[in-house]
């Protein structure tokens, strides 16, 4: 039996905490006893530098339970890469592991076919909502765009899938190989390679607390994928460029043979809705430009995407024992 570590990223979770870690040991609970998994599997809660209580209550988890781990921060990094230092730490530790968000809005029983898709040879199994019923209408419309945009700019992302999957440890070591600073992990892991599949699950309300993607933060969220994986924004504005140049010449031929016909007129509206459409599509272009000079500059600094100040693993709790 093969050993999986559940990953989960928290910001300010302590209401969801007691819930989350009583369901998500339950589920091990099972599957340990199914002999699916080995006894040695973990569940381990990633504090990206929350301002509540959440590590004081994973540290009492760990205490209680040496089922429970807990990697601990150093200040606030972001989602993705709380998520990713949780799998880059436990990588060594396990053969699989499976990501997912504290709230258990993804329906942890598709973790039971995520295993067995597993020990049929995948390396990543993904967890793909079946649906959006649950969803307002604006934010249906809104993520459905989201992954149709990442798609239309040539971002080999999985519809309808966010960060609720298995890797395998080669498919975790393929992903340790991607240095860059700004990552993108439901694009990055599609390019790692190794055979896939999916799971189709039913997503649910979520229990308690409050969700940490508001729209200002989601509409963030897809400008830094685009950004991070694809260069076609740059591409567009070099075509439209070259558009509105040809409109220029058509219109400097049309002013000049205006001009010897003898029918010129002052253009005063004319001459001002081009500047200012000129104008904005200048500010438009060096902004985006800058946005990818701006990663570039940060990529050439080499800084750690997350820096763990403390990790709760087996050792841990055996020196305890030991001392007590």
């Amino acid at each position: 039996m093969d050993t999986l570590y559940l990953v989960i990223p928290c910001y300010n979770e302590e209401e969801v905490l007691p819930e989350t870690s009583r369901q998500l040991l339950a589920k091990m609970t099972s599957l340990i006893e199914k002999q699916k998994i080995s006894e040695k599997s973990r569940i381990v809660f990633v504090n990206d530098g929350s301002k509540d209580r959440t590590w004081e209550m994973i540290e009492q988890l760990h205490h209680e339970n040496p089922m429970y781990q807990g990697v601990c921060l150093s200040r606030n990094r972001g989602h993705q890469n709380a998520l990713l230092a949780g799998l880059m730490t436990v990588k060594d530790h396990c053969d699989m592991t499976i990501s997912l968000d504290a709230d258990l809005q993804d329906d942890i029983d598709a973790i039971d076919e995520m295993v067995e898709k597993y020990y049929e040879g995948n390396d990543v199994v993904y967890g793909v909502r079946s649906a959006r019923d649950t969803d307002t209408f604006f934010k249906k419309f809104t993520a459905e765009g989201f992954y149709k945009v990442m798609k239309h700019m040539g971002a080999d992302v999985v519809f309808n899938h966010a960060d609720y999957r298995l890797m395998s440890r080669r498919a975790l070591d393929g992903l340790g190989s991607f240095k860059e600073v700004n990552m993108f992990l439901r694009g990055v892991v599609p390019m790692i390679g190794y055979r896939s599949d999916k799971v189709y699950y039913a997503r649910k309300e979520r229990f308690a607390g409050t969700s940490k993607y508001p729209l200002k933060k989601m509409l963030s969220f897809a400008w830094e994928g685009i950004t991070s994986l694809s260069t076609k924004p740059i591409s567009m504005i070099t075509r439209l460029g070259t558009v509105i140049f040809l409109v220029s010449i058509i219109m400097l031929i049309y002013s000049v043979v205006r001009h010897f016909m003898g029918a010129t007129t002052t253009g005063w509206t004319s001459l001002i809705v081009s500047i200012w459409a000129i104008g904005g599509l200048q500010l438009l272009a060096i902004g985006i430009i800058g946005q990818y000079i701006g990663k570039v500059y940060l990529e050439t600094k080499e800084r750690p995407k997350f820096i763990v100040e403390q990790y709760l693993s087996d050792e841990d709790a055996e020196d305890k024992k030991t001392l007590s």
